[in-house]
């Protein structure tokens, strides 16, 4: 087998527009199959995007014995019910962030997972595969800056409706939920290690009962990452890496371009001149997408495993706490 047959659980728009598309377009990757539970919806979906099949439900799909893995683009409460029906289907699982809705249900995947090793799951973090973020950590990581020390993000855009999921509190909407995770993920990712404590500050939409913004801080043995996320604000994403003897700026961190050139600054010294890396062409779903179908076809680690998810769940979780306590609240 050298290519990896994918089913699709849902017909969500950042399948149908971002992933599905990446997917069509990389090594070792078929998708074979759509799924709804709406007829018409997987069928329409199906033929727009040029896919064999459609199925009218979930459970479908899973039956069938030609699809090696799934993609799940559902909401945030469906995320582990679904995984767990598809690992015990025989499927392979690329699962959106975040993973689920807090650590209980991220250790209860993480618990099949491992009892199932002969399968592949993964969160869908896609921003860590583009070039941009391997050189920007590589540069943070080897001293171009000096000693790494602090971070500052922030995730934005405009959200006001109600039928959006990502304004139902009861089904894991809000801001930390669905950006504030990148933010958190990132500065593990940099920092290659886990807060000691963290500090976390939400404003609570009177209407839907989710944060519609949300700062927070996360102390990392002195080293500090900074960020803010909102669904009601101005649309706005940057990072920012500021060592002892420099900094980097990535420019457009979570929604990089497939179709245009990326670039990030560099600046070295206080008083120094920046420097402009710019990136070829490159679609981050596309490249997700093949190391997921690497990792299944040579039985490797997928490069963001359920470990790191299950991390990235307790910070978020314990930033929420701390918001609700009103006090720094240790990890």
């Amino acid at each position: 087998m050298n290519r990896i047959r994918i089913g699709v659980l849902s017909t969500a728009k950042i399948g149908r527009t971002k992933v599905i598309p990446a997917m069509q377009r990389a090594a070792g990757c078929e998708v074979a199959a759509i799924a709804s539970r709406n007829a018409q919806s997987a069928r329409k979906a199906a033929e727009e995007l040029n896919i064999p099949k459609a199925f009218e439900s979930y459970e479908a799909l899973l039956a069938d014995p030609d699809i090696d893995a799934v993609y799940i683009p559902l909401p945030n409460h469906l995320h582990v019910h679904w995984s767990l029906a598809a690992m015990d289907a025989g499927k392979h699982v690329l699962c959106e962030k975040p993973i689920g809705l807090d650590t209980g249900e991220a250790q209860t995947l993480l618990d099949a997972a491992e009892a199932h090793p002969e399968l592949k799951v993964m969160e869908a973090f896609m921003y860590r595969h583009h070039p941009q973020w391997i050189r920007a950590r590589e540069l943070a990581l080897s001293g171009a800056i000096g000693r790494m020390t602090t971070i500052q993000s922030f995730f934005s855009y405009f959200n006001a409706d109600p039928g959006n999921i990502r304004n139902m509190a009861d089904i894991g909407g809000g801001g930390l939920m669905d950006i504030g995770c990148y933010n958190i993920s990132l500065s593990r990712f940099l920092f290659g290690a886990e807060p000691d404590r963290v500090a976390g500050f939400a404003d609570v939409d009177p209407e839907f009962g989710t944060d519609r913004v949300f700062s927070g801080m996360m102390d990392f043995g002195g080293r500090v990452s900074a960020f803010t996320c909102s669904t009601q604000l101005a649309d706005y994403q940057r990072v920012n890496i500021f060592g002892t003897d420099g900094r980097i700026e990535i420019l457009i961190p979570f929604n990089a371009p497939p179709d245009e050139p990326c670039s990030i600054l560099l600046q070295k010294g206080a008083a120094g001149g920046i420097e402009t890396i710019t990136f070829d062409v490159c679609d981050q779903y596309a490249l997700q997408a093949e190391l997921f179908a690497r990792a299944i076809l040579d039985d490797t680690d997928v490069p963001t495993p359920l470990t790191d998810a299950l991390d990235n769940m307790h910070v978020l979780e314990t930033l929420r706490r701390s918001a609700d306590l009103g006090e720094w609240v240790a990890c």
